[in-house]
C-alpha cells in the first residue's frame, strides 16, 4: 500500500506528464507542484524511475483488474469484448493522464526496468483477451478464419491507435461515445457472420 504522500506525488507526475510531457517529470517539479522540498520527495521515492515503476505498478494492478474481471463474466466472447474496451475507454476519461504515461514510448527506450514493466502489462493483457477470443472461436461465436493472435493484435492495435487520436486531439471528442462506434466495427469484423 502506498502512503498519502506517495499517491499525492504519483498523482503529481501523472499530471505533468499529462500536461507537459515526460521531460517535465523532474524532482525539482514535482515538489513545485506538491509545495514540499526535494528532500521530501526523495523520503518517498529514490528517483524518477521509481516513480515511473510506481505508476507502471499501479496501471498493471487496475488494468489486470479490468482484464481478469471480463474472463469470469457470463456472456459471449464478442460480449465481453465490447465490455472490457468500454470499461477501458471509461477508464480513461476518468485518468486521461494514464494516456500520457501509456503511449510515451519516450519513457521506456532507455529504461530496461519500465520496459519490463510495461511488456508485463501489455503480455497479461494480450493474453486474457487471447483466451477471449479462443473461447468465442470455441463457441463458434468469433470466425475461425484468421488465429486468435491475429485477431488479437488487429483489436488492441485499433483501439491503441483510436485512443493515440483522442489524446493528439486534447482529448476533445468523446472517447466513450466514440469509442462504442470503433467498438461496434470491431464486432462487425471478429464475428461470425
Amino acid at each position: 500500500m502506498h502512503t498519502e504522500r506517495q499517491i499525492q506525488i504519483i498523482e503529481a507526475g501523472l499530471e505533468l506528464i499529462s500536461t507537459k510531457g515526460i521531460q517535465a517529470l523532474t524532482i525539482k517539479n514535482l515538489s513545485k507542484k506538491i509545495g514540499v522540498t526535494e528532500p521530501a520527495i526523495y523520503r518517498h521515492f529514490d528517483n524518477k524511475i521509481q516513480i515511473l515503476t510506481t505508476i507502471l505498478d499501479w496501471l498493471k494492478y487496475s488494468s489486470s483488474k479490468l482484464f481478469e474481471e471480463e474472463v469470469n463474466t457470463p456472456g459471449t466472447a464478442v460480449e465481453k469484448i465490447t465490455h472490457l474496451f468500454t470499461n477501458h475507454f471509461k477508464a480513461l476519461v476518468e485518468t486521461p493522464s494514464l494516456t500520457s504515461v501509456i503511449f510515451s514510448e519516450e519513457i521506456f527506450r532507455n529504461e530496461s526496468t519500465l520496459i519490463e514493466k510495461m511488456s508485463e502489462v501489455i503480455e497479461h493483457n494480450n493474453r486474457i483477451l487471447t483466451s477471449i477470443v479462443r473461447e468465442g472461436k470455441r463457441n463458434n461465436e468469433i470466425r475461425d478464419d484468421i488465429d486468435a493472435e491475429s485477431l488479437v493484435i488487429m483489436i488492441m492495435g485499433t483501439l491503441r491507435l483510436y485512443i493515440k487520436k483522442w489524446q493528439f486531439s486534447g482529448m476533445k471528442f468523446n472517447l466513450e461515445k466514440e469509442g462504442a462506434k470503433i467498438i461496434n466495427m470491431l464486432k462487425v469484423l471478429i464475428a461470425k457472420p
